[in-house]
């Protein structure tokens, strides 16, 4: 059982035909952002195999519940084995873009903003126990270390701790790092809360020192209350700084990054 989830708008055939021509005679000539093409001033579609078709839903779902800012969803379909999501182009920099030249008030008023962001997302309530997407489904994370990008759903925290290490079980002969990770998983973790996934500064955007979207949703979904926490943690290098910020719109979890830390030494890092 999962929220009802609102369905993402489908192009009529006329519809589909002009963006499929217009992204064709305009990808060569139109500002890129990664695999995001900025077809207007406030239009840009997202495309790609890679792509996850939930993540439409995802953000109507967040536009309908909070007062998150997120893009406005105008269409999103499949076509030959990519995945289209046409949106709103919000007008805003990435929040990392000049972070170190900003005062502390500045800095220190857009991470109150993002804490309530991040606190409101937090707030929404699971109807079931399941580790899922917004939809009840499965989940997406291309950065998982499993032969799939997609996994899931499952029936609760425990068993989303099971899949994650391949299903081991306690045993003397495990090294004493697993033992204790098992210790940690059978544990009881609060969930599930509704996740981001992939809070980097690279997916905030401001204007000035208002927050005005968060992007990039493909990642999100019901999951165990910490992995917001410990997946914002997982910081790439050109974003090295951001890790001394997260704590201040996290709330810190040490046991979980710990445990997460031992999960992804021998069990496959992100």
């Amino acid at each position: 059982m999962s929220h009802p989830c609102p369905e993402a708008p489908k192009p009529n055939w006329l519809q589909k035909h002009l963006l499929l021509t217009t992204i064709s005679l305009l990808r060569r000539f139109c500002d890129h952002k990664g695999s995001v093409l900025m077809l207007t001033k406030n239009i840009c579609v997202k495309y790609g195999s890679l792509h996850d078709p939930m993540e439409a839903q995802t953000m109507m779902f967040i536009a309908q519940r909070t007062n998150i800012p997120v893009p406005k969803v105008y269409m999103s379909f499949k076509h030959k084995g990519l995945t289209y999501l046409v949106m709103q182009r919000i007008q805003g920099h990435a929040l990392g873009r000049g972070w170190q030249q900003r005062t502390p008030e500045s800095r220190a008023k857009l991470l109150a903003s993002l804490k309530a962001h991040v606190a409101e997302m937090q707030e929404l309530r699971a109807v079931s126990p399941a580790i899922c997407s917004v939809n009840g489904g499965s989940l997406y994370d291309p950065r998982m270390p499993k032969a799939t990008i997609r996994y899931g759903p499952f029936d609760d925290v425990h068993d989303f701790h099971d899949y994650l290490r391949d299903g081991i079980q306690d045993h003397d002969n495990h090294t004493p790092d697993v033992r204790k990770l098992i210790r940690l998983h059978n544990e009881k973790w609060e969930g599930p809360t509704f996740t981001h996934g992939d809070l980097s500064s690279i997916n905030i955007l401001a204007r000035g020192d208002e927050i005005v979207g968060i992007v990039d949703w493909e990642t999100a979904g019901w999951y165990p209350s910490y992995w917001e926490y410990t997946t914002a943690c997982q910081v790439n290098p050109r974003n090295y700084f951001w890790r001394d910020e997260i704590d201040k719109f996290i709330h810190p979890d040490p046991k979980a990054l710990e445990m997460e830390r031992l999960r992804q030494r021998y069990f496959g890092d992100f």
